[in-house]
């Protein structure tokens, strides 16, 4: 899966936590990472649906000014057509279902990059990205640095490769003091991502009832 990152042009204390819902709304935008091949994604208020058909590309939205503290976050999420099993820890060859994506920066460089898109926050090494992923054939709860940037982003992973509805209920404290070590900054950010390119296979998922608190 490709390294992405996002940015939210506000600053705000990370102390500040307010739970609250997702939407699948205006608010969310596709960024592709093929010029001719992407996923078709359909914002539905309260879920997200992905179809991919050997396809790569990332739905992301800016997190609201209450959302930067938050420190956990739980969701849905349902696939009808997998992809086959991969190792996620291999360039060119991690195919997954779904990644759902919390991405985190030091509140001062959210006030540094204020206004950068999302290419520009790429170069910033302070940019930490949780990636929880459905996908891969590895054991639930393992984590693993990401092959294309380690040290700032990384795999948590939730479910293998296969179908089914499920439940998620995740601890971003701790688990981002696990794959990097101390405590997040600013939950700038949120994506959903769909990978099938490497393998030409097909996915047929969706993400509802997305909560951070």
């Amino acid at each position: 899966m490709r390294f992405l990152s996002l940015v939210l042009p506000l600053v705000i204390s990370a102390s500040a936590v307010a739970a609250g819902p997702i939407s699948f709304g205006s608010s969310w935008n596709e960024q592709r990472l093929q010029l001719f091949n992407s996923n078709d994604y359909s914002f539905n208020g309260g879920s997200l649906g992905i179809a991919s058909d050997g396809g790569v590309s990332l739905a992301w939205t800016r997190t609201a000014r209450g959302d930067w503290g938050a420190r956990s976050a739980s969701w849905n999420w349902s696939v009808d057509q997998s992809v086959p099993a991969t190792d996620l820890r291999r360039k060119g060859g991690d195919d997954r279902n779904i990644s759902v994506y919390f991405v985190f920066l030091p509140e001062a460089d959210a006030a540094n990059m204020e206004g950068a898109n999302i290419r520009q926050l790429n170069g910033n090494p302070n940019v930490r990205i949780l990636q929880y992923v459905w996908g891969g054939n590895h054991s639930r709860g393992s984590v693993q640095q990401s092959p294309y940037a380690p040290g700032q982003g990384a795999n948590v992973i939730l479910r293998s490769a296969g179908t089914g509805s499920n439940s998620e209920n995740v601890n971003l404290a701790s688990d981002f003091a696990a794959a990097f070590g101390g405590t997040p900054g600013a939950l700038v950010g949120i994506a959903v991502s769909g990978d099938s390119d490497d393998t030409g296979s097909t996915i047929r998922a969706s993400v509802s009832n997305f909560a951070v608190r």
